[in-house]
């Protein structure tokens, strides 16, 4: 994943690397209490869970325990403390991408907004139902992940929006490598609607950073 530009003219010529992508974020005054949000965004398959799995490293200092919503460190941890949540632990499904702002909004960011924890049940795609609740409270920074987080009322709580894309046909495979042959229906059509929320959204123009996924970001 290289670096392209950013919005409004504004060059991040320093940010062509993970390490500088974090120090970027470091940069940022929080805007979420005390927490920096970080908004991931960017089509399916684009490798947005990659990036942020290596952020959160970089802005740590040292490896992240998993790739799950409750993968956290409690406050007072060496280095920065952060908690990457999942928009795929938020959505309902396959139909779920217009109703993930009531997770993201209304259940995360705005009660944090107001000093209180945000808390969601995490959505179980086998079973069709919400399972276990993730806890989210204070960290130093907090990056959300996912299709559709960067919506525009996400936006304006976020210190740095992040877009991933890479080629269409490229996240198709790997959608369908990780997910299976029998979703590739299920695929089609989520990319059909992803295009339809980026542009209503206007997200793609509003990120800070643009990264291409079909590359590989150095450290």
């Amino acid at each position: 994943m290289t670096l392209h530009e950013t919005r409004a003219g504004r060059m991040l010529t320093d940010a062509a690397s993970i390490g500088g992508i974090a120090t970027l974020v470091r940069a940022q005054p929080p805007t979420l209490g005390t927490t920096r949000l970080v908004l991931v965004d960017g089509p399916g398959g684009s490798g947005k869970t990659t990036l942020a799995g290596r952020l959160a490293e970089a802005l740590r200092g040292r490896p992240a325990g998993g790739a799950r919503a409750a993968d956290s460190d409690a406050p007072g941890a060496a280095g920065t403390s952060v908690q990457v949540l999942h928009a795929d632990d938020m959505y309902e499904g396959w139909a779920g991408l217009p109703t993930l702002g009531d997770i993201v909004i209304d259940q995360v960011l705005a009660p944090m907004a107001r000093g209180e924890a945000g808390r969601f049940r995490v959505w179980d795609w086998h079973r069709h139902q919400r399972g276990h609740e993730v806890v989210v409270t204070a960290r130093d920074v907090l990056i959300i992940e996912g299709v559709g987080v960067a919506m525009r009322r996400a936006r304006s709580l976020a210190s740095l929006v992040v877009w991933v894309e890479a080629d269409p046909c490229e996240r198709l495979r790997r959608g369908i490598a990780r997910d299976g042959e029998d979703t590739r229906d299920d695929w089609e059509r989520w990319q059909v609607s992803e295009r339809e929320e980026f542009e209503r959204e206007g997200t793609r123009a509003a990120a800070h950073v643009w990264v291409d996924g079909n590359c590989s970001l150095p450290d």
